[in-house]
Formats: structure tokens, C-alpha cells, sequence
């Protein structure tokens, strides 16, 4: 009776080991390489005193690069189209340029005794009158004392002469009121009444080429009492910014 109860328990625990699931190796999926682990330890030299005997390296083979790929029989075609193209194109070239030469009606230009090729010139535009190797090679002392000599002789000293005289009616001259003003510029003596006087000054000033004829304008206006063109705006007796000083320093210089 107990060898049957103990059949029947060794007979229960198989059916139970056998219905479990599997346990899955944890080590593998975390990613751990055991394999260093797992191989066998080295072996030691017998002689006492003797190093180790150093494992074996492992040999790696250098890596082959991978052949490049034939071309493809597409490409080969398109290259050679090209290459037709380019001599059609120069063909076109060379007969476009010998029809406009024949039809020019004149021959090109062949270098010859009579018809010579023009000469290369450097530096064209500098002057080497300082170099004393290639002037000594062109002139000598006399030569240049007579150049010199030639060109004093031709010399002419203009003398000044008078300024002259405008007719009666040709109104105000400005040179004379420039020289007989001693007023300095922007400085206010004449009055001047209206509204957005500098607007319209600078507006009147635009339709003169310089302030040289606005001034004259002025001044056939009635100025600088009167500002009926509307050049003068702060009174100073000048019209758009004309200023007297520069005709009082010719005279002075």
C-alpha cells in the first residue's frame, strides 16, 4: 500500500514538471555577452618562474571593398551621345565661320613682309621719362638742353587785363555785392513775413542750377529789401544759401 502511495505521488510531480512552462534564458535577452566566461581558463606554464603563455589573438581579416558596379549600357550611350554632340557643334561652328568669310567678301589678314603682325606693347600707358637707362638710350645732354631751350622759347606770360564793363541795364552784379557785403551768412537784418517760408524757399531754391543765379534772381527781384521770389527766408540778404565769403577770398589771395 505505501509503494503504491508513493507511485502515485512520484506520478504527480512528473505531471506537474511536465504542464510548467519553460523559464526563458534572461541572460541573453539583457544583452550580456558571457562568452568570455565561458571559455576555459589559460593554461599555466609547468616550469615555476615562466610567465604565462599568452592566448592566441584572434586574426581579423581586413575588409575588401566592394567591387564598383559595371556600367550600365545606358550610360555608356548617353556619354557617347554627348561626345557627338560636342563634334556636331564644332562642325556647325567651323562652317558658320568659313560661310561669313567667304561671304565678307574679303579675305582674312595673313602676316607677311608687307601686311606685318602688330607688335605687343607692355605697359602702354606708363611713362618711363624717369628711367635714366631708357632715356639716356633716346636722348643725351645736348638734345635735351635743346628740347628745353625750344619749349622756353615758346613760353608766353598772359598779363591781366581789365575786368569789362556790363551795360547800364544789366541790373545788380553779384561779385560787386559780395564784395560790398559785410553781413555774415545767417545772420538776420532784413524782416520777412509769411508762413512755411523755409518750405517754400526750399522748394523755389530746387529750380536753380546754383546758388550763384539764385542770388541773381534775387537781386533783380528787389533784393535783399524785398523777397518776392521767397529765396531768402532768415533775412541774411542771401538767396539760397549763397555765401559772399568766397568772392571776398579771391580777392584777398
Amino acid at each position: 500500500m505505501r509503494v503504491f502511495l508513493t507511485f502515485i505521488s512520484v506520478g504527480s510531480v512528473l505531471a506537474l514538471a511536465a504542464c510548467t512552462p519553460p523559464i526563458p534564458d534572461s541572460g541573453a535577452e539583457a544583452g550580456f555577452d558571457t562568452s568570455p566566461f565561458d571559455a576555459p581558463p589559460a593554461v599555466g606554464s609547468t616550469i615555476i618562474g615562466e610567465p604565462l603563455v599568452p592566448s592566441a589573438q584572434a586574426v581579423v581579416s581586413p575588409t575588401t571593398p566592394p567591387a564598383a558596379a559595371p556600367r550600365s549600357a545606358g550610360s555608356s550611350t548617353s556619354a557617347g551621345s554627348i561626345v557627338d554632340s560636342n563634334a556636331d557643334f564644332a562642325s556647325e561652328t567651323a562652317a558658320a565661320l568659313s560661310a561669313t568669310q567667304s561671304n565678307s567678301g574679303q579675305a582674312p589678314l595673313q602676316a607677311s613682309p608687307s601686311n606685318p603682325a602688330p607688335q605687343a606693347v607692355s605697359n602702354a600707358g606708363i611713362s618711363d621719362e624717369n628711367d635714366f637707362g631708357a632715356v639716356s638710350s633716346r636722348q643725351s645732354i645736348e638734345s635735351d638742353a635743346d628740347r628745353l631751350a625750344q619749349q622756353r622759347s615758346q613760353y608766353q606770360v598772359i598779363e591781366p587785363t581789365a575786368v569789362p564793363s556790363r551795360p547800364g541795364d544789366a541790373g545788380p552784379n553779384v561779385v560787386s555785392y559780395a564784395l560790398s557785403s559785410k553781413n555774415p551768412l545767417g545772420n538776420r537784418i532784413y524782416s520777412r513775413t509769411g508762413i512755411n517760408l523755409r518750405t517754400k524757399s526750399a522748394r523755389n531754391c530746387a529750380g536753380y542750377r546754383s546758388p550763384d543765379l539764385a542770388q541773381q534772381a534775387f537781386l533783380d527781384a528787389g533784393g535783399p529789401r524785398r523777397d518776392r521770389l521767397a529765396l531768402d527766408p532768415d533775412g541774411d540778404g542771401y538767396a539760397c544759401k549763397w555765401d559772399p565769403i568766397l568772392f571776398q577770398h579771391a580777392v584777398q589771395n
